[in-house]
């Protein structure tokens, strides 16, 4: 049975910047959820160093994308902490130093760089300048219920109960259809070029390897795709490693300059 919320008034503010963003730059969503996801599996290493038993399998850790172009979804999967219906509701539902000075000063600066998003702690709202529909499923590292919550960015969400065995968030974004905003392309989110592009320009350096999934194609003589043997495959597009911590001669001219 589903829970029904409403935002804090504070986060349907950021919402509303964010769905009426005329900012150009919309590919930051993918550097937040990103980034959150990153964090999520730090916190559950730090957590292992003392309760073994939540460590993931084989200490393998990642961050999976998955692009849907004809369904027009976009997947962001981690195996990091998880949250509990508590946690969702605290982390998505509420800002923690709401009606402050600071909130009212963070509203005009997203408004007017909306780039920042992420240095405020609310990056997950980015997600609804490229989405109409977001939907989380979650399950903690502790052992609790795994939850489903989702939103369309009404002023309100629903948290569900969901089957998921494990650890970890997954997140679902409903891309906008191409219409409701002439001046984007946005179906390029759901193209693999376009998120190779943006994972290595913003999250290279995530020490955790960054698996987008890809479609790898045979072709005959005449360079046609031959059909039926074409085959899905994880890769891994980021090196996780800062270009100043590598050998000179390791870096191109190319990863130099950029």
């Amino acid at each position: 049975m589903s829970e029904k919320f409403s935002f804090q008034a504070e986060i349907q503010k950021v919402l509303d910047l964010m769905i009426h963003s005329v900012y150009s730059n919309k590919e930051v969503f993918l550097r937040e959820l990103v980034a959150n996801a990153s964090d999520a599996i730090d916190k559950r290493k730090y957590v292992a160093l003392s309760k073994t038993d939540l460590a993931a399998n084989n200490n393998e850790y990642f961050i999976q994308i998955i692009p849907d172009t004809n369904a027009r979804t976009l997947k962001i999967i981690d195996n990091g902490i998880g949250m509990t219906k508590e946690e969702v509701i605290e982390n998505i539902g509420t800002i923690a130093k709401s009606g402050t000075k600071q909130f009212v000063e963070m509203a005009r600066q997203l408004k007017e760089n909306p780039e920042l998003i992420g240095q405020f702690g609310v990056g997950f709202y980015s997600t609804f300048m490229v989405a109409d529909k977001v939907q989380v499923v979650t399950k903690p590292a502790t052992g609790e219920a795994a939850s489903l919550w989702e939103s369309t960015g009404d002023g309100t969400y629903t948290i569900t109960a969901a089957d998921k065995s494990d650890v970890g968030t997954e997140i679902t974004l409903h891309l906008k259809p191409a219409e409701k905003n002439e001046e984007d392309e946005l179906e390029e989110f759901s193209e693999e070029y376009t998120l190779k592009k943006i994972i290595q320009k913003y999250s290279d350096f995530i020490p955790h390897p960054i698996q987008l999934l890809t479609t790898k194609y045979e072709y005959d003589k005449d360079g046609k795709v031959i059909p039926g043997k074409t085959k899905q495959e994880f890769e891994t597009a980021n090196s996780q490693k800062a270009l100043w911590t590598r050998q000179p001669s390791e870096v191109s001219k190319e990863e130099y300059t950029e």
